[in-house]
């Protein structure tokens, strides 16, 4: 019997492939960038499984090229890089990594909200570049989180772990979902609901953790940038378009917010030539919420499951489109 075969679109951390390879033939494309559209479409001609991640567009075109495709496995929570209306057509189970990189990205936020607020990498190119001469008054002044009012837009697996590690500074937590969750969870984790504008005008800082659609697009965009204090911090570490980069370029120039830090851009990477680069009160890192050892190679791990799964027809163990399974 003939193994199957499958692509895979990045190098994965050191995990164990000896189960996958028993079943399949393994082709990993093992450079740095992203494999080309054209390239994955003429691969996928000939595969039965695709492990892919969020720099990948999956898109109609190449699942419906994909003739022989039984699955496709995302190494990612999120999988907006995926049609997966096409895939389900075409009875295509799509696999996530859910929940596994919850605390490593509540605590990137948290690293991300502590360094903009005290001004971390600010003071450190201010010492870099000699300018540290002695003790002065007036010197870098931060913002307090002790009490502050912190501001949560989606409340998740991510926004609620964000959420818990509050406690530790004493702050009142503000979220907003579009749908309230019920009393009890609110009560266990200390939050209040309050609508969007509420939120943006009362926080201190304001932290997104929704997910990516058309209704969330440009969700931080001028109206919602003018509605915050001009001491407000606004993180971001779920995805780049949520917020308006313009917009908040224009904000963070003109003082109306005190700083934002990102770990996610539109588009990603940010071209080197983005105003917000050149500016003082802000933070970007690449898109490394999920970076640390143990959480990277449990998503791997995951996503080496479901593929596997896939390719022998049993259900996979996080499947984002489920209809595929009723008859």
């Amino acid at each position: 019997m003939s193994k199957s075969k499958v692509f895979i679109t990045r190098h994965l951390p050191k995990i164990d492939l000896e189960p996958l390879h028993q079943i399949a033939e393994i082709e990993i494309w093992t450079a740095r960038q992203p494999p080309p559209y054209s390239l994955l479409l003429d691969k996928v001609k000939e595969i039965d499984g695709l492990l892919c991640l969020l720099t990948d567009s999956i898109d109609r075109e190449l699942i419906e090229t994909g003739k022989s495709l039984k699955v496709i496995s995302q190494m990612a929570v999120g999988y907006d890089n995926i049609d997966v209306a096409a895939a389900t057509a075409k009875h295509i189970p799509v696999g996530n990594t859910p929940g596994v990189l919850t605390n490593a990205t509540a605590d990137l936020t948290w690293a991300l909200l502590m360094a903009i607020a005290r001004r971390i990498v600010e003071a450190e190119r201010f010492v870099q570049a000699g300018e540290w001469k002695t003790w002065e008054p007036t010197l870098l002044l931060g913002a307090d989180l002790q009490g502050a009012t912190l501001g949560i837009i989606g409340l998740g697996r991510i926004g609620q772990a964000v959420a818990r590690r509050a406690r530790g500074f004493d702050m009142k937590v503000l979220y907003y979902s579009r749908r309230r969750k019920n009393k009890e969870l609110e009560e266990s984790i200390g939050v209040e609901y309050a609508e969007l504008d509420t939120l943006l005008s009362q926080a201190d800082i304001i932290s997104l953790h929704t997910s990516l659609s058309p209704e969330t697009e440009h969700l931080i965009s001028d109206r919602e940038l003018q509605l915050m204090k001009s001491s407000a911090i606004l993180i971001n570490t779920a995805r780049g378009a949520i917020i308006n980069q313009q917009a908040l370029y224009q904000a963070l120039i003109n003082n109306q917010i005190a700083g934002a830090a990102l770990d996610v851009t539109d588009p990603e990477p940010i071209p080197m030539d983005s105003p917000l680069l050149k500016l003082n009160n802000i933070i970007i890192t690449p898109h490394i919420g999920s970076a640390s050892y143990q959480t990277r190679a449990k998503m791997a791990q995951m996503a080496v499951d479901n593929l596997i799964a896939g390719l022998q027809g049993t259900r996979l163990p996080h499947c984002v489109n489920k209809e595929v399974y009723q008859k």
